[in-house]
């Protein structure tokens, strides 16, 4: 059995390739909505936060031989915790990365903007998912904030408990359309954006062309540095490894 950690647009694409080469899978997702992407896929799908701590019995429970890690970019506990597992079950693991869209001198990183003067006086929209919105907190002072969470009550929750005004709130489930992103940075004059470098797949290339013509400055956040066994961004080469591992 090959374990898909998923949630993402990618791990649906393999999700299928896995069902069209015969190789048995389990899915697992953090959210109920995360399952909707595996509609019409063959594989078991777990929903729920497993922690590192429970990785090694959900291995053994499923009798896991091997780990694709499609998984989000910024969701390095995940992946931390897969690796350890897979090294401790001495099972094979390969980590599926989507393409960065630029190089790394164009993205920065979250403490030394925050540390910056750069959002001062600025209308900052923050497209950074609920997680981090509590780093921003001193900046609510010195900053007009804006926030695009997802519509969940704990994104909601945390939102508020960072400080943002209910005003300055909206809560999307993407793909956004570009024509409703552009809609709300127009709204709320928007003249700063701070997003994370998520890839074509979480949206950053619709993001860059926007900021383009509305002249906005967008500041892109470098993904945190993951040191993995072995990665791949091909499909093809994910299907190769699982049929290796698992046998088939």
């Amino acid at each position: 059995m090959l374990w898909l950690i998923g949630g993402t647009s990618e791990s649906a694409a393999i999700a299928r390739a896995l069902d069209q080469a015969n190789i048995p899978y389990c899915v697992t997702v953090t959210t109920a909505a995360g399952r909707s992407l595996y509609d019409g896929c063959h594989g078991d799908v777990s929903v729920g936060c497993l922690p590192g701590s429970a990785m090694g019995g959900f291995i053994q429970t499923r009798s896991i031989r091997a780990i694709v890690d499609a998984s989000h970019p910024f969701a390095t506990a995940v992946s931390e915790g897969a690796i350890a597992a897979a090294q401790a079950g001495a099972i094979a693991y390969l980590r599926f990365e989507r393409p960065d869209l630029m190089p790394e001198p164009e993205v920065t990183l979250l403490q030394p903007l925050l540390e910056s003067g750069r959002l001062r006086h600025q209308r900052v929209l923050l497209i950074l998912g609920y997680r981090l919105l509590h780093h921003f907190r001193p900046w609510q002072a010195q900053a007009t904030l804006f926030a695009r969470i997802l519509p969940s009550q704990l994104a909601l929750d945390s939102a508020l408990v960072a400080g943002f005004d209910p005003r300055r709130l909206i809560a999307l489930r993407p793909p956004i359309m570009p024509e409703l992103e552009t809609a709300l940075w127009r709204q709320w004059q928007i003249s700063t954006v701070v997003t994370k470098a998520s890839g074509a797949a979480g949206g950053e290339d619709v993001k860059r062309a926007i900021a383009q013509a509305l002249s906005v400055e967008l500041i892109v956040l470098s993904r945190p540095r993951v040191r993995y066994p072995q990665q791949t961004d091909q499909v093809g080469e994910a299907i190769a490894f699982a049929r290796e591992s698992v046998r088939v």
